[in-house]
């Protein structure tokens, strides 16, 4: 056994995701009243909020933490926020029972669509940006196993 195997046996799950904001209380807003996840902790640590979100039912949480807190220098701040509203920060992928009703109801409460629902392989999703620039996904999974999703893509880029 090497000594990763021996890390990784240790680790257990996946427990937040770090999404960069720029307002702590309009993020909270966004991903509370609008994706309807609940607020986990909001903890005023003094140096910085500890606000996490996350799905009902689910383990996983989001940290919407604040750009320019104790990680970063004013330079380095302005470049993540720069990149923040880009949404070159990377994103957040979400599952729906209900991808078609989950996509009215959001695109109805005024939040901005990125891609309208699109059959793929997988399954169907849309995207939509948080306020600050974010992506997040929303995906309805077919059930297809990864062999036939890609085969599918496979097929495709063939023609």
């Amino acid at each position: 056994m090497t000594s990763v195997d021996v890390m990784v046996s240790h680790i257990t799950s996946l427990h937040i995701r770090s999404v960069p904001v720029l307002d702590q209380d309009e993020a909270l807003d966004f991903y509370t009243s609008r994706l309807g996840f609940e607020v986990r902790d909001d903890i005023d640590l003094g140096f910085m909020r500890w606000l996490t979100v996350g799905v009902p039912g689910q383990d996983t949480s989001l940290l919407l933490e604040l750009v320019g807190g104790p990680q970063h220098d004013e330079a380095t701040a302005a470049q993540v926020r720069d990149l923040v509203t880009k949404g070159a920060l990377g994103g957040v992928f979400l599952l729906s029972s209900d991808v078609h009703a989950t996509y009215a109801a959001l695109r109805d409460a005024g939040v901005e669509i990125t891609s309208e629902p699109v059959e793929q392989p997988y399954g169907t999703d849309f995207g939509i940006r948080d306020p600050f620039g974010n992506h997040v996904r929303i995906s309805q999974p077919n059930g297809a196993p990864s062999e036939q999703v890609q085969a599918d893509y496979d097929a495709a880029a063939a023609r």
